[in-house]
Formats: C-alpha cells, structure tokens, sequence
C-alpha cells in the first residue's frame, strides 16, 4: 500500500460534491461516494480535517443579490447551510466506521461542537475526522478562506481543494477545449495571472503561513489518495 507524505491534511468540498451535477440538496449516492473518498484517505494514515461549502443548498452573495436579502444575513444563512452538509457527513462516515466531529464557528449546540482549535487537535490525534462547518463565523468570507484560515490554524501540512476539474488551468476548460493545466503554480503566480482556483485573502493566507495546496478532481477514482501519497494529480499550489 502507497504510504501518505503528511501528518496532518485538511481537505476541501464543494457543496456541490454532494448533490447530483447540476442540481441541488443532498444526493444520498453522492453523499456516500463523497463519504468513501474521505475514507480511503483515513486509511493511510493521515489525520483528516474537512471544510464543505453550501452551494448545493445556498450561496450567501448570489442569494443576497436575487432577493431582498442583505449580503450579511445571507451569508449567515449560507453558513447554517455548511452545518447541514457536515452533519449529513458526520452520519454517513460514521455508519462506515469512522469517527467523526463537526466543530462550528456558530454555535448550534444541539447538533455540533463549537469550534476551539484546542479541541479540534485533540479530536485528529484521537483519530477522528474533524468537519469544520460554519466557515469563519463571519460574513463576507468564502468558504475557501475558512479552508485556508483552519489549515493555518490547525498547522495542516496540506490542503487539498476538490473541484470538479482535474487542477488549474490557464482558462474555463469546459469553454475552451484548448485551455492548459498547470501542474504546478507558486502563490505569486495565482494572485498575479488572477486565476479563479480560490479567492485571493485564501491563497495569501496560505503563501504567509506555507501551506501547500494540491488542486484536483474529486470524481476522479483514487485521485486524493494519490494526491496524498505523492503522486502527479492536479495542480499543486505552494
């Protein structure tokens, strides 16, 4: 078996990886494949921690923006819906046999944990999947910024972003057939060409505290067990 390079990995999903393509809510299919992706990461060895968006359920700005809405109760709204998909992980990684804890920036006592980085370490070095909902607690930040800021936060030797692209590209490759992948890219060279991969206060929290980012297809088969075992899959960021 293909031995993991890292201690301690935090891996982001999009909303979307949960629901059928193109559509919305939770997809009980999706939702398990999604589950046993997660699952063949814990099998070698790494401590996991996961950050899921919400926009198979809501997208906080474009919501404000198609109602009458304010932007900050929106995105408070968005992130009550980043609760909902970690608690339909926490269920179905646990029916699978793996522990699991959803730590949020918002309290929601009756289902999740509040989030203390304290806590979140002690539950990874329990073995425990660690699913940091809630994103930062604050309106106006991407779920990608939560992904950085946790990774900083909980000294992650690796984020792993999960797109539904094989990694970066010089341009929108479902628009243009002739769009190149990086295999690699520095920080600079993501904030300077204003590639759309993740928003720039996320790759700058990443270059200030040296975490690397690999960014991959989570539908391709075995692609994040290769990614973490030092394989050539996706874009790697650093």
């Amino acid at each position: 078996m293909a031995k993991c390079l890292y201690k301690r990995i935090l891996l982001k999903l999009s909303g979307e990886s949960l629901c059928v393509r193109g559509g919305s809510g939770i997809d009980g299919a999706a939702l398990e494949s999604v589950a046993q992706r997660v699952m063949e990461i814990c099998t070698l060895g790494p401590q996991v921690c996961l950050v899921v968006g919400a926009g198979n359920i809501l997208r906080g700005e474009a919501f404000s923006k198609a109602s009458r809405i304010p932007r900050n109760t929106a995105d408070y709204m968005g992130m009550l819906a980043t609760i909902i998909n970690a608690c339909a992980l926490q269920e179905t990684l646990e029916k699978m046999g793996q522990p699991t804890r959803v730590l949020s920036a918002i309290e929601v006592p009756a289902i999740c944990e509040g989030f203390i980085r304290r806590r979140a370490i002690r539950h990874l070095e329990r073995g425990r999947v660690v699913i940091l909902a809630g994103g930062t607690g604050n309106p106006f930040f991407t779920t990608d910024t939560c992904a950085a800021l946790r990774a900083s936060e909980l000294d992650v030797d690796l984020l792993v972003k999960a797109t539904k692209v094989d990694g970066v590209y010089d341009s929108d490759p479902i628009k243009n057939p002739d769009a190149r992948l990086f295999e690699t890219l520095s920080y600079e060279d993501v904030l300077q060409k204003n590639l759309k991969v993740m928003d720039h206060a996320a790759i700058s929290l990443c270059r200030e505290n040296h975490v690397p980012v690999i960014v991959l297809n989570i539908f391709g088969q075995g692609n994040m067990a290769s990614a973490i075992c030092g394989e050539r899959v996706g874009t790697l960021i650093k």
